[in-house]
């Protein structure tokens, strides 16, 4: 009962945080912001976890939801101290029946959007289902107690922290990012599938969670910039949705993998989501291209 009020307050939280960012700041300083805000909300939903896992294994369950608890405590005191009269409203879509199936339909007129949403959808789906990859290949393939399992959340953290900051460090969000993050996600996998000890296998959840970071970070910023203002709420909703959505989605399938065919095959799957990530990435870049060279044409 409480994972399902907690993910309905989710889902109106997460949509507004991710656009409200548009009306702190102005046009000039809005890809940056974009950038910051996108890194710490990936960040967090990818170290968060790592952490938990640390805290579970070092004190107990209940003082991870204890400390998660008071850190929304900063959130509260961050709106509190907002200077409302110095925010910028967005345009705002009109309001009437079936606006998730605008929303959804604008997002698939968009060739480029159309192309991040698939990405997100078979990455988050498949390839993010962290807990499940690191618990199966500690428990069932290194046989480590809980502080071996901590130490692989760490090295996830370590990663996803590393990729936040490099995607925080370029100036535009483009898909040659894109591609590259799935690339080397897909990469990633593929080599903590074959790792042949613990050590190699801690290490190259170091570079999954650099792409993993690099593949959201990057395709929210995109998101959010390229959309129209009256339509960026309901984009960055349907994105959250994919993003959020499909990795309990995808984890009884991911799940079943593991126990069946063993975690090794588990962690194909996500080397798989993110070499097909990738090959979307390419089609729409060639599209792209394509469309580039016809209008010069034209001209």
């Amino acid at each position: 009962m409480f994972a399902f009020l907690f993910g309905c307050a989710a889902a109106f939280d997460a949509p507004v945080r991710q656009t409200f960012v548009a009306e702190l700041v102005g046009d000039g300083e809005l890809p940056n912001a974009i950038a910051l805000n996108s890194t710490s909300f990936n960040a967090a939903r990818m170290v968060g976890p790592a952490m938990a896992g640390i805290v579970i294994a070092s004190i107990g369950t209940g003082w991870a939801f204890l400390l998660n608890a008071a850190s929304f405590m900063a959130v509260l005191c961050s709106l509190a101290l907002l200077r409302t009269s110095e925010l910028r409203p967005n345009a705002r879509a009109h309001r009437a029946q079936g606006v998730m199936t605008e929303g959804f339909r604008y997002v698939w007129s968009r060739r480029d959007l159309r192309a991040i949403m698939i990405m997100l959808f078979l990455i988050g789906t498949f390839g993010l289902n962290f807990p499940i990859f690191i618990s199966t290949m500690a428990v069932s393939v290194f046989h480590t107690d809980a502080r071996g399992f901590g130490l692989l959340s760490s090295t996830m953290a370590v990663g996803t922290i590393s990729g936040a900051l490099l995607a925080a460090g370029r100036a535009q969000p483009r898909f040659v990012s894109l591609l590259l993050g799935a690339a080397t996600f897909g990469a990633g996998c593929t080599l903590a599938a074959l790792a042949p000890s613990y050590w190699l296998f801690a290490g190259s959840l170091v570079l999954i969670g650099v792409a993993a970071l690099t593949v959201t970070n990057t395709s929210n910023a995109m998101m959010q910039l390229s959309a129209e203002p009256r339509m960026r709420g309901r984009v960055m909703a349907l994105r959250l949705g994919v993003a959020l959505g499909g990795t309990p989605i995808g984890a009884p399938i991911v799940g079943w993998v593991a126990d069946h065919l063993g975690p090794r095959w588990a962690l194909g799957v996500g080397a798989t989501a993110g070499f097909a990530a990738a090959l979307v990435a390419v089609r729409a870049m060639s599209a792209r291209t394509a469309n580039d060279h016809s209008d010069e044409a034209r001209a």
